[in-house]
């Protein structure tokens, strides 16, 4: 009983903060609603007890990616009147794709709550959904994994070469000069006379 309550109360701060996400008219405080649904979502992963899939929800998206987001979003002087302008005019598009979406996870909810019971398989004392988990996917969906790695790494480079901005104001070291530096160009010895005691 209380596992269900948990369960809805944690399933309605995941829709209200994702509701949030696309309401929000600052972005930061979109970023950070976002922020919440990550961690409800991984009290949900909890509840289902999938340990591992809910620390790396929190380590990777909330640790890593959203700070990333954050700094991005801090960091680019971002035009909010132009970015609503184009809101009515994709409202229809958003729309239909948000109207496929929930029907296939009402269908997908739908046959697992009112399809043919299932019982779950039994499994032994020791079993750890963290090894299955790993077993899965690097044998059966290993090279999905391997192409999902190398679309991230292609994306972090991209993202640094869109966002890297060469300013005249720096001075950056050149390596050469400093090898071929000389005692000469850069010591002068001056040769002065000793002052007198008076």
């Amino acid at each position: 009983m209380l596992e269900t309550v948990v369960f809805y109360v944690f399933a309605a701060i995941l829709l209200l903060a994702a509701l949030r996400v696309i309401t929000a008219r600052n972005p930061v405080h979109a970023a950070l609603a976002l922020v919440l649904a990550f961690f409800t979502a991984a009290g949900l992963w909890l509840l289902l007890r999938a340990e591992f899939l809910a620390i790396t929800l929190v380590l990777v998206y909330v640790g890593a990616v959203m700070v990333l987001f954050l700094f991005v979003v801090m960091m680019l002087d971002v035009n909010l009147e132009r970015l609503r302008e184009g809101f009515w005019r994709n409202l229809p598009g958003a729309v239909i794709v948000g109207g496929i979406l929930a029907v296939e996870m009402v269908a997908v909810i739908g046959e697992r709550t009112f399809g043919a019971a299932t019982r779950p398989r039994p499994v032994p004392a020791d079993y750890s959904n963290t090894r299955e988990l790993g077993r899965v996917l690097y044998t059966q969906y290993v090279y999905a994994f391997e192409l999902a790695a190398v679309i991230l790494l292609v994306a972090i480079i991209a993202a640094i070469a869109l966002t890297l901005r060469r300013r005249k104001d720096t001075r950056a070291p050149d390596p050469a000069r400093q090898v071929a530096a000389r005692r000469a160009d850069r010591v002068r010895l001056l040769s002065m006379p000793a002052e007198k005691d008076r």
